[in-house]
């Protein structure tokens, strides 16, 4: 791991943003939550956070982080695009970007695998850091 023992703690925030894209109908019935697998919106959001804060196992080399917040929301942007997008926030000695990027990863494969069985035309798209920033504390 990169030391940042001698960095001094900051307020940190990234949000990124990844589309899934679906069948017109599939996308449907996912707002809808009428898919087999139940309420995939809700079960996304909350693998989307859960994978957030546990980014430090799946990653080899990332910190563990106390995160502050963790947020995960969905956005049909155009008929068969939904748009995925997690801001994480902390106050650490470094940032948050694999967080969020980790947290809009596994809500995407989330509703993969809960539409999977309705659409076999699936896919993940334009997984991307969209904006980070550090203030003092």
């Amino acid at each position: 791991m990169v030391d940042v023992g001698d960095k001094p703690p900051m307020r940190r925030e990234a949000t990124a943003e990844g589309f899934f894209c679906a069948a017109v109908t599939t996308l449907d019935k996912v707002e809808a939550g009428d898919v087999p697998k139940g309420e995939a919106i809700a079960v996304a959001r909350i693998a989307g956070i859960l994978a957030a804060k546990r980014c430090d196992d799946l990653i080899p080399l990332c910190h563990p982080l106390p995160l502050d917040r963790v947020r995960v929301d969905f956005q049909r942007i155009e008929p068969q695009r939904l748009r995925v997008e997690a801001t994480v926030s902390t106050t650490a000695k470094t940032g948050v970007e694999m967080e969020a990027l980790t947290a809009v990863s596994i809500a995407a494969l989330t509703l993969w695998d809960m539409t999977k069985a309705v659409d076999k035309n699936l896919r993940i798209e334009g997984i991307r850091l969209v904006s980070k920033s550090k203030t003092a504390v």
